[in-house]
This record gives structure tokens, C-alpha cells and sequence, in this order.
């Protein structure tokens, strides 16, 4: 996918209301004040020596950056925030709302920006070795934690 492709599907989820409940969209999950979509995503298997896996990441992390870069020339430079503690703290126990916990499974962390009331952060999610990175981005309500 493209770039403009992605900023399309982020422009959909920040014009769309947000559901009652929790549901499958055509993007990925929408539940009450949040939209989580996958922009990309990569086969997973590798059985090389980790090059491939590697390059992938690295691919990944550019489209990131690439999108991070058009969205800041709309919405300004983006906080970067880290979801390793959201990740911990979840794991301890407390409850963590969604979008935040979703992505904090899997997103080291993420450009974040607010607009409109809304927040929207982007990032690369991969929950190990047999799972394929991910471009994602999510529209929330819900403050991060």
C-alpha cells in the first residue's frame, strides 16, 4: 500500500463515528471511542539467517517514518511515546483501555499526534518471530494511558 492509501484509511477513521460495541471493520477493530486499523502487514515466515526478517523491519520502520512525515506536515511535529509501560503495566495487572492495550501488546511505540479531539498514533507491531510486522494506526478518544 501507498502512503496516500494510508493517510485515506486515517482520514476515514477520523470522519467515522465510533461504535457501541466492539466490532470488525473493514480496516481492522472499532469498539466504543476507538478505531484500530492495519495499514500493512508482512508474511511473517522467515527461514533464513534473519536478513530478510531484518530488511522487513526496516522496510516497516521506513513506511512509519514515511507516513509520520506526511501527518506532521498537517498536524505538526508527533510526541513519541513509548508503550513499553503500558505493556508492563498491563501485564501486572491493571486494566489498560483499548486502543492502548491492543497496540501496546506488540507496538514498541508510537507517533502520536491529537487533532480535533481525537487522537491518532501510528507504529510498527510485531509479537515475535512467527508473526508478521504490522503497520498500524489507531483513532481514539481515549487518552493514552
Amino acid at each position: 500500500m501507498s502512503t496516500a492509501r494510508h493517510v485515506a484509511t486515517i482520514d476515514l477513521l477520523c470522519a467515522r463515528s465510533f461504535p457501541a460495541e466492539r466490532a470488525a471493520s473493514e480496516a481492522g477493530t472499532s469498539g466504543p471511542g476507538y478505531h484500530l486499523a492495519e495499514l500493512a502487514s508482512g508474511d511473517g515466515f522467515w527461514e533464513d539467517d534473519g536478513t530478510r526478517r531484518a530488511q522487513e523491519a526496516e522496510q516497516y520502520e521506513a513506511e512509519c517514518a514515511a507516513l509520520a512525515s506526511v501527518l506532521a506536515a498537517r498536524w505538526g511535529e508527533p510526541q513519541l511515546v513509548s508503550l513499553w509501560s503500558t505493556r508492563v503495566r498491563g501485564g501486572e495487572g491493571e486494566e489498560i483501555p483499548e486502543p492502548w492495550r491492543e497496540l501496546s501488546a506488540g507496538v514498541g511505540y508510537v507517533h502520536l499526534w491529537r487533532s480535533e479531539g481525537r487522537w491518532v498514533a501510528v507504529g510498527v507491531s510485531q509479537h515475535g518471530e512467527q508473526h508478521p510486522f504490522q503497520l498500524l494506526a489507531a483513532v481514539t478518544e481515549t487518552d493514552p494511558p
